[in-house]
Formats: C-alpha cells, structure tokens, sequence
C-alpha cells in the first residue's frame, strides 16, 4: 500500500506544481482574511491572546473547507475518479494519499497566513507550543474533511454541502485547537495548559482517521 500511495500523492503533487492554482488562491484568500481583521481590530500587545488564537483558526477553517472543496475536483472534472477506483488499488491507500495531499497544501498555505499574521499583529510567545496546536488541528479537520469531500464530490452543490457535513463534525477539533493555541498565545508560564487541550485534539484525531479510513470504502461507491 506504502507504494500506491507515494504514486497517488506523487500525481496530486505534480498536477498542483503544473497548475498553481489551488496553493496561490488559498494563499490570497488567508492574506485577504487576515488583512480584514486587521482593519477590523486594533490590537494592543495585552489584547493579541485574547483574538489572535480566533482569527488565525477562522483564517485556518475557512481556507480548509476551500481546499478540501477542490481535493477531488480534478478527478472530477476531467472524468478519471471512475478510472481510479476501478483501478486496482486500494481504496484505504486513495484516502491516505488525498489526505496526505490536503495536509501539505493547507499546511503551506497556514504558514503564509502565519507569516501574514505576524505582520499584521505579533508572533506568539511560545512557536513551538503553536505548531503543535496547528498540526494536530490541521491533521484532524483535513482527516475528516478528506472523507466528506468525497461524500460531498458526486453532488452538485458540493460548496455548499461540505461545510453544512464537516462543520459540525469537527467542533471538538476545532474549540481544542483553539484552546491550545490560546496558550501559545499567553506565554511559557501557561504552557502546561496546553496539554489537556492537545491530548483532546490528538484523541480525535485518532478517532476520525480511523473510522474515516474504514468507511472511506463504502462512500465511494456508487
């Protein structure tokens, strides 16, 4: 299975490196987020632990859901998603390697929105504490959201329904990864705050690639 998935991340990789568009859309799309927060809110240093963890988590959310709207649409719209499945590869290595793709893209576009927001408003007391938060959030809305963007890829107001399915399924994702980042937020002293927070992230991380990875089977059938 390692095989069919370096293969199948390999052409997702090389179709987006050939387009550029998924990557430098979302990239303008967080950079215009942030730059209307920054209108919206002046911040003093005191205020930044307070708002800086909601707005760069619906920078996050929000470019996600973009993202993961796109993840099957190449298949899609040049008609190969009936070429792959029929194809023989597993379908547990399709949903690894459409996760492993979602990840690195929303992960580059979430360090540009970093990059932004440290321009915008102030880095963080504590980077490595906020890393943790982002990866672990990140890994568990692409996890689930991956799924649901195959359930929602055969539909016609796919934009529509991804957000209305993967929202609320990933609340405790999303309230955890906010939390946690909260504390990267508010310094070193707080640091062991963190943990409960990333221990809950993690938990459901484990929980959604588990049963998104046995179910992804049967949502792609027809």
């Amino acid at each position: 299975m390692g095989r069919q998935i370096g293969a199948l991340l390999w052409k997702d990789l090389i179709v987006e490196l050939r387009r550029r568009e998924q990557v430098l859309s979302l990239a303008v799309f967080s950079l215009l987020v942030l730059l209307i927060f920054n209108f919206a809110f002046d911040l003093r240093r005191t205020d930044l632990a307070a708002a800086g963890p909601g707005i760069l988590w619906v920078t996050f959310v929000f470019t996600a859901v973009l993202s993961l709207n796109r993840a099957f649409s190449v298949e899609q719209d040049r008609g190969t998603w009936e070429g792959l499945l029929l194809a023989p590869i597993d379908r547990g290595a399709i949903y690894l390697a459409k996760l492993a793709a979602n990840l690195a893209f929303t992960l580059v576009v979430e360090v540009i929105a970093i990059a932004a927001f440290t321009t915008f408003f102030d880095l963080p007391s504590n980077v490595l504490q906020l890393i943790a938060a982002v990866l672990a959030g990140t890994l568990g809305f692409a996890t689930v959201g991956t799924l649901f963007a195959a359930m929602a890829a055969n539909t016609r107001a796919r934009e529509v329904l991804l957000p209305i399915l993967l929202l609320p399924v990933s609340v405790p994702v999303i309230i955890g990864s906010v939390k946690a980042t909260a504390v990267a937020f508010e310094g070193v002293d707080a640091s062991t705050g963190q943990y409960p927070w990333l221990g809950l992230v993690l938990a459901f991380d484990a929980i959604f690639l588990a049963v998104s990875f046995a179910v992804f089977e049967y949502v792609v059938e027809d």
